[in-house]
């Protein structure tokens, strides 16, 4: 049997006849940019995050990116980010022209400690960006309490965690402004890219707003040096049919993420956390295992495809040995890295495929360690 780690075609397909009939409302309306479609997903998705607004842009790192420049994050600055996280995170720190300072996650939830970070803090320390990763939040109240203590900004990477939730409330308003990612692959994910921005900041809205359409609140009228970022409309109407089942699929998620922990938790030390607090929505299901390669070649010869989240840490890439992080420096970071390994979690897999999982994992498990 073949196992994807994620079908995104099963997806569509399901969905085939909702998607199309927005494609084709679109191709006839003749609005490509921006427009009607796009100002009904902003609107439906602040409604679904408890924010009161929302503005679509072209991608997620667009999204940290401006969400970094309306906050006046720039040059000469410095901004909190997690250690452990897709590059993108310090990315947007970099195109802004400020500095990324690396915090260690947890072990147990791979999130930011934010036990870690006031001792990184100083002068030129501008912002705190929390990553919600693999679909769990991170402690956002802990983080926002020292934010507030040294008067910084609080910028939400919630690129994996559609629908999740912090003590009953889903992500999306909690801090002064949070960004996301519509990559395909995401638990609400486009035809393509896309991304938004979320807040309850009303001149955070007025300025990204103006940011992600070349510094223009009125046709040809510039009063910002802006870009060209902006949620395509055929994109929009198809995240606007898919947001409709975003519950149902991370519902999904959830099932076949506690059939895993049931069936591994005897034979993997390090599987994903679950507490009451933090309700994730299982955009991946990471494991960790001291013989990973091996561990991934016994499930490749058995169908399944598994992917890891993420081989290189953004400290070890080339793109950041100006920052002088030396290897040992991160040693949480680095360690995860080595071992981590994301097994298949696609909302509409079957009950036999599941099982063809659990039991080639099994299997492969014993063998390895």
């Amino acid at each position: 049997m073949k196992i994807p780690f994620l079908d995104l075609k099963r997806s569509h397909n399901y969905l085939n006849k909702e998607i199309s009939a927005a494609l084709s409302r679109v191709h006839n309306s003749g609005e490509y940019i921006l427009g009607n479609e796009v100002e009904k997903f902003e609107r439906n998705y602040a409604n679904y995050c408890n924010a009161k607004f929302c503005l679509g842009v072209a991608n997620g790192l667009d999204a940290l990116k401006l969400s970094l420049l309306a906050l006046g994050v720039g040059k000469g600055d410095q901004v909190i980010v997690p250690a452990h996280t897709f590059i993108a995170t310090w990315l947007a720190v970099s195109h802004v022209g400020a500095t990324p300072i690396p915090i260690e996650p947890d072990p147990s939830s791979y999130n930011i400690d934010p036990s870690l970070i006031e001792k990184k803090i100083n002068k030129k320390t501008k912002a705190i960006i929390i990553v919600h990763l693999y679909g769990l939040p991170a402690d956002i109240n802990s983080i926002r309490k020292i934010a507030k203590k040294y008067k910084l900004h609080v910028v939400e990477d919630a690129a994996q965690a559609h629908g999740a939730k912090y003590k009953d409330k889903k992500i999306g308003a909690h801090s002064d402004i949070v960004a996301w990612s519509f990559y395909p692959g995401k638990n609400l994910g486009a035809l393509g890219d896309g991304g938004a921005i979320t807040t309850n900041s009303k001149k955070l809205f007025e300025i990204i707003k103006a940011l992600r359409n070349y510094g223009s609140k009125e046709k040809y009228i510039n009063n910002l040096i802006g870009y060209n970022s902006r949620l395509d409309s055929i994109q929009a109407a198809i995240l606007s049919v898919k947001l409709a089942y975003l519950d149902k699929f991370n519902y999904l998620r959830k099932k076949i993420a506690e059939q895993y922990i049931a069936a591994f938790k005897d034979y993997c030390q390090f599987l994903p956390i679950t507490n009451q607090d933090y309700e994730s929505v299982w955009h991946l299901f990471v494991i960790r295992h001291q013989y990973r390669n091996q561990l991934r070649l016994e499930l490749e010869k058995q169908g399944i495809s598994t992917l890891i989240h993420y081989p290189v840490p953004p400290h070890m890439q080339k793109a950041y040995r100006h920052l002088d992080i030396k290897k040992g420096q991160l040693p949480i970071t680095e360690k995860i890295s080595q071992d981590c390994l994301s097994l298949p979690m696609d909302p509409l897999m079957n009950q036999k495929e599941i099982d063809y999982v659990i039991k080639k994992t099994i299997r492969s498990l014993k063998l390895t360690n």
